[in-house]
């Protein structure tokens, strides 16, 4: 068909589509030209602003390696992260989910550690922090032989990769649920962080006017077969920039419920100040699978 006016533009299009072999591929590309096409005439995007999209987007990808992706910190600037996430979890988005986003920081082959133990494994000042978990299905019942992955910030807001201070592996550990499901361990209390905006996102950041931080949180990757994989993030409910995550991850279901004590803490080594979290994650029966590390 030769294009006569604007209007012919996106029918073309779809229909140059519908020979694409896979149902899915071709559902997907049609659907994209409908709604790439309906933006470009709502907004009535000009030849200029058109340019400096497609040298935004080539910037996007410029600037992803093998230690950072670009292409993923925009995509959970724009909320798009969180949307996947709650799409795809809490049956299909349906019902709440302790599922969240894995962020970049996750490594393989964590620190085996016994329920209860520390994954402080060099000196790291803050308020100490005490945590039992449990994980069960969807029916409240336990479940016994899950490997869970847990890492976090230090107090200085770094994680060990980016911190030569902080030992390998520090504020790492891997564990395993108990016949009532549960996992304990200690750590200290993460702090929030600045995202990067060196690039592409700190220029949507300070376009808006928003600021660059993530709030405190510690991170979960829970593996058992026959359950989905279920990537969790714990949100500290006493951070001031939790209604403003700058990644959009904060659910209602992930604000943790982090108690501060003045005392009778359960190690004779914490003076002052420390934290407990109790927290229950919920699995949804699926595929077993580990993501790949964003990090190699």
């Amino acid at each position: 068909m030769i294009i006569n006016r604007q209007e012919d533009v996106t029918d073309v299009v779809v229909d140059a589509f519908k020979n694409t072999e896979n149902p899915r591929t071709r559902e997907i590309l049609q659907s994209l030209v409908k709604h790439l096409h309906a933006f470009a005439r709502d907004v009535r995007l000009t030849e200029e602003e058109f340019q400096a999209a497609t040298q935004y987007i080539a910037r996007l990808g410029q600037l992803t390696n093998a230690t950072h992706n670009e292409v993923v910190l925009m995509s959970g600037s724009l909320g798009f992260s969180t949307l996947i996430c709650l799409l795809n979890n809490g049956n299909n988005g349906q019902t709440e989910t302790t599922a969240n986003l894995l962020g970049p920081f996750w490594r393989l082959n964590s620190p085996r550690t016994e329920s209860g133990g520390s994954i402080v494994r060099s000196p790291t000042p803050g308020p100490a922090l005490f945590v039992n978990c449990w994980v069960k299905d969807q029916s409240g019942q336990p479940i016994a032989g899950a490997e869970i992955d847990v890492w976090h910030s230090s107090p200085d807001g770094l994680y060990e990769q980016q911190d030569p201070d902080q030992a390998d592996m520090n504020l790492r550990g891997k564990f395993t649920t108990d016949a009532q499901g549960h996992f304990a361990f200690r750590s200290v209390k993460p702090a929030g962080y600045p995202i990067p905006i060196d690039g592409p996102v700190g220029d949507l950041v300070r376009a808006t006017g928003r600021h660059h931080y993530r709030p405190a949180h510690l991170h979960f990757l829970i593996l058992k077969q026959g359950f989905k994989t279920l990537i969790s993030q714990i949100y500290v409910n006493d951070d001031e920039k939790l209604e403003t995550d700058v990644q959009f991850g904060v659910t209602r279901a992930l604000v943790g419920n982090y108690v501060r004590h003045d005392g009778g803490a359960p190690a004779a080594d914490v003076i002052g100040a420390w934290y407990s979290l109790d927290q229950t994650f919920v699995m949804e029966p699926g595929v077993s699978k580990l993501p790949k590390a964003p990090i190699q």
